[in-house]
């Protein structure tokens, strides 16, 4: 079931990243800049993060069972909308569409977390969690290979048709969980409010996702921009593939999740954050060289790809009652930073190029290691209370 997890997890948050190595050949397409063509993926990230807050909280109040076959085939047909848009403003529509009900992999983690005992729930969420990574890899990089054999519209076609098969098997195999409790619509989604102004260890541990998540798309947004700019020139095919490198990323992940089990997610945390710094810095140097940059990928995923499952962990942790509003929480911040961070992408790229995206991310991901020293303060004080 773990692995069944993972699969439909990966499966549905790929759609967030099916356009990602296609924005070349979608603003030639349309006529449009490189920068405008980056609005797709923020687009999508912003539909995203609505449709968590608004889809995801009723997790802890309707069978998961039910809402999991409806939203992944609502979000096939906001693909085939994408596919056949005759204009710009009409895929971004779609894509808006595509990111809201793209929420399975996010009402499927808390279901995880409610599963597993309390021994195993660091390392079940690391697989599943693993699924998420390897979906968005795995997307980048068919997406890529497909399109330059077929154009980037059949893309989307392909994407359809996955999201309808894995709807169909999800409605056959996935368990029944009753209701945790119940309350009506407006006071399920004012407690994801109340929780967040209450919880001092909720607002650092989203803090801890936020920063290092914007930092996550405005390099894979600006890496597209790079790779297909001089002196590398690659087609989508070439830059998809690229993306495989962060397959380091989805393995480091399941080894997070257990170091969650062992009580050492501060830990994991601080030198997950130290590593994505130092691989920025190698990237920002090495901005001609191949090798630099592959070092940087590979180094990037696994210090990044560690601490967005381990904040997350951390943050299904706090209340086991409320997993899916907490899940909420941390899930909206991150993907509206997300979608700042790949229009920054954009816009930084125009101004002064790769370079001046490091620095920013270096910059962003610097504050990130000083909101991670005043968490493990919080903890060590909380804990000598007890």
């Amino acid at each position: 079931m773990t692995l069944l997890f993972a699969i439909a997890a990966g499966v549905s948050v790929g759609n967030l990243y099916w356009a990602q190595p296609l924005l070349t050949p979608i603003a030639k397409a349309f006529g449009i800049s490189l920068g405008n063509a980056g609005l797709v993926i923020t687009v999508t990230q912003i539909g995203y993060a609505i449709g968590v807050f608004l889809i995801v909280p009723l997790g802890d109040t309707i069978n998961r069972r039910h809402i999991l076959p409806i939203v992944m085939v609502l979000a096939s047909m906001a693909l085939l909308v994408i596919s056949g848009s005759p204009s710009f403003s009409g895929l971004l529509l779609g894509a808006f569409f595509l990111g809201f009900f793209t929420v399975s992999g996010q009402i499927l983690t808390p279901l995880a977390g409610d599963l597993a005992t309390d021994d195993q729930r660091g390392r079940v969420l690391g697989v599943v969690t693993s699924g998420l990574m390897l979906g968005i890899l795995m997307a980048r990089a068919a997406s890529g290979l497909l399109a330059d054999i077929f154009g980037w519209r059949p893309v989307f076609l392909f994407a359809a048709a996955i999201m309808v098969i894995m709807s169909v098997i999800i409605a056959r195999h996935l368990p029944s969980l009753e209701p945790k409790q119940t309350i009506s619509y407006g006071k399920l989604l004012l407690s994801i409010f109340t929780t967040f102004k209450k919880s001092t260890s909720v607002k650092l541990t989203v803090l801890l996702g936020v920063l290092p998540m914007s930092v996550f798309t405005l390099f894979w947004t600006g890496l597209t921009f790079l790779l297909s700019a001089e002196p590398f020139s690659y087609s989508a095919g070439q830059i998809g593939l690229m993306g495989l490198l962060a397959i380091a990323g989805a393995v480091a992940v399941q080894g997070a999740g257990r170091l969650y089990d062992k009580g050492l997610s501060l830990q994991g945390l601080g030198c997950g954050l130290v590593l994505a710094i130092v691989s920025i810095i190698i990237s920002g140097i090495g901005e001609t060289s191949f090798i630099a940059i592959v070092i940087g990928v590979i180094l990037f995923s696994i210090g990044l790809q560690a601490v967005l499952v381990l904040a997350q962990t951390r943050m299904l942790a706090i209340d086991p009652a409320a997993r899916s509003r907490l899940n909420t929480a941390y899930v909206v911040c991150n993907f509206l930073a997300g979608a700042i961070g790949s229009a920054a992408a954009g816009m930084l790229w125009d101004v002064g190029g790769w370079r001046t995206l490091m620095f920013v991310a270096a910059i962003t991901l610097l504050v990130a290691l000083l909101v991670w020293r005043v968490t493990c303060l919080q903890a060590a004080c909380s804990k000598s209370q007890a």
